[in-house]
């Protein structure tokens, strides 16, 4: 089961981090603001078509930059599954989303 507080913290930061790129642009974000760029990104499709179709038409290198930011960070659950294929993303998604909020949450 999926922790609320969890999906209120991605919608609540990664709103903040979407004001701070449109404002400033992708290149102003830094490692942790990309991760959480992505995540929400990643997130904002599952929920709404099931797929990760619409991250890719809203961020094509979410996968890549989501994987980067992590590793750059030490985070190996998000690097882990920033690698994984688009396919077993999809597939595993919901399951990994706490064990990938929470170690964002505690970069």
């Amino acid at each position: 089961m999926i922790d609320p507080d969890h999906e209120t913290w991605l919608l609540d930061t990664g709103d903040q981090v979407v004001a701070k790129k449109s404002a400033q642009g992708y290149s102003s974000l830094t490692p942790i603001e990309r991760l959480v760029y992505c995540l929400w990104i990643m997130d904002y499709a599952m929920r709404n078509a099931g797929d990760l179709m619409a991250a890719d038409d809203l961020h094509p290198s979410f996968l890549t930059d989501g994987k980067a930011a992590a590793q750059a960070l030490g985070l190996p659950c998000s690097t882990a599954a920033f690698g994984l294929s688009t396919a077993e993303l999809e597939q595993r998604y919901f399951s990994l989303f706490d064990e990938l909020v929470s170690e964002v949450r505690a970069a």
